[in-house]
């Protein structure tokens, strides 16, 4: 997760302190039905957004919150003739310290039952969305990511597991969009960038939920289209106190490379520092579940300097100059709105992710959830801050480029660009 995937999938820049409070405060309070015009039409629609917003993930989260403040509050609070409410909830713990499936599924239901909803806009993690679309599809909620990139949420391609995507659509119909490249494309570049470094012998690491075990699936496949040898994909032990026998078997087979799919909070930390201390010159590389500033910075519990100097890792995030013109207004307004030098990119994805959830209301005509859904799907070279996209029947965005970046300094930096190809 970027699961982000979280996954994801988070991420780019050194934590920055937002002004949003842990435990996601509401920006109004979102009524059981929309508001009415004399037509009977609704004049207002909420939309909510579900993001870990406690734990390792917290510094982008508040970004992408931020992000969507925003975007709501330059348009006045409106999607056309519509007034929006929206609603911020945290599907994480405190003592999780991340997502957890429960949260997941009661923000889910929370937006499913609440008549008034237009969009909702989450997960951040993927294995948190493989919770909530199916409820969500059930109601007929539109959904949009902004940043999980497991294969299985919208495809069969590899990387996905069996029964997805089908498993997630209990209707038989669509509800689910998101704004990130998948991860057959994400898996193309780390294979890329591994082959460009001398990588020769890669051992594969994944922590076992939905983003990790379809990224590593991913890598191993991408592997295989461009000649790289795959030692194994391991499933670890997120709670394990070390990791130093599965680092003793990867440094017996040879292995020169080791890639981990999966998220900061899933061991990541612990797992990086034995495989650097087994493996002496040993080139390390994450997805975007680990490229962020909480696995980045020891003084937040993240890897050592001498860890970090070893690593590199891409997310489907790129730094302000490298988006096109439309962003770089973005940026100038969130620098001067949230008083930070130096914005964390995922904001960028919160701020897209509501732009687009505006745009579908207004295009829907009627804010019924059944027509901003036809929108969504309907979106065609939009020219948004991320660059002109569309989103085909699967819900996934046109865009494929990913950004690699060192961990330097306690903070993850742009290095370039990779625009990798999904079939390898």
């Amino acid at each position: 997760m970027f699961t982000r995937s979280m996954a994801a999938s988070g991420c780019l820049v050194a934590a920055l302190a937002f002004g949003v409070a842990a435990c996601g405060g509401d920006d109004s309070s979102s009524s059981s039905s929309g508001g009415s015009s004399g037509s009977g039409q609704a004049s207002s629609a909420t939309i909510y957004s579900s993001l870990p917003l406690q734990g390792a993930s917290r510094a982008q989260t508040q970004a992408m919150v931020n992000g969507m403040k925003l975007a709501l509050e330059q348009v006045g609070n409106k999607a056309g003739s519509f007034k929006i409410n929206y609603q911020s909830l945290d599907d994480s713990t405190a003592q999780a310290g991340s997502w957890t499936p429960e949260a997941a599924s009661a923000n889910a239901r929370k937006a499913a039952q609440d008549k008034s909803t237009a969009v909702y806009l989450g997960e951040f993690n993927s294995g948190a969305s493989a919770v909530s679309i199916p409820i969500l599809n059930e109601a007929g909620v539109p959904q949009i990511s902004p940043a999980n990139t497991a294969v299985g949420l919208t495809t069969d391609d590899p990387g996905a597991q069996p029964g997805e995507p089908d498993k997630y659509y209990p209707s038989g119909d669509r509800t689910y969009v998101r704004i990130v490249p998948r991860d057959t494309i994400q898996g193309a570049a780390l294979v890329t960038l591994m082959k460009e470094d001398g990588c020769t012998k890669v051992q594969v690491l994944n922590d076992k939920e939905v983003y990790g075990a379809g990224l590593s699936g991913d890598v191993e496949f991408a592997a295989k289209n461009q000649g790289l040898d795959i030692i194994s994909n391991e499933a670890i032990d997120k709670n394990a106190a070390n990791f130093r026998s599965v680092a003793s078997k990867a440094k017996g087979a040879g292995a020169d490379c080791m890639f981990f799919a999966g998220v900061t909070a899933n061991g990541a930390v612990q797992l990086y520092k034995d495989f650097a201390a087994a493996i002496p010159g040993l080139k390390m590389y994450g997805g975007d579940g680990v490229c962020e500033s909480g696995f980045a910075n020891a003084k937040q519990g993240g890897i050592p300097v001498n860890v970090a100097n070893a690593t590199k890792c891409t997310v489907a995030t790129l730094p302000p100059d490298e988006y096109p013109a439309e962003a770089k207004q973005f940026f100038t307004d969130f620098k001067q709105k949230y008083g930070t030098k130096n914005p964390d990119p995922y904001a960028i994805y919160g701020y897209e992710a509501m732009r687009l959830a505006l745009d579908a209301i207004e295009r829907s005509k009627t804010g019924k959830k059944e027509d901003v859904l036809k929108a969504l799907f309907d979106t065609k070279d939009r020219q948004s801050v991320l660059g002109t996209y569309s989103i085909d029947q699967n819900g996934d965005t046109s865009l494929t480029d990913y950004g690699i970046f060192s961990l330097k300094g306690g903070e993850v930096k742009f290095e370039k660009v990779i625009k990798a190809n999904a079939n390898g």
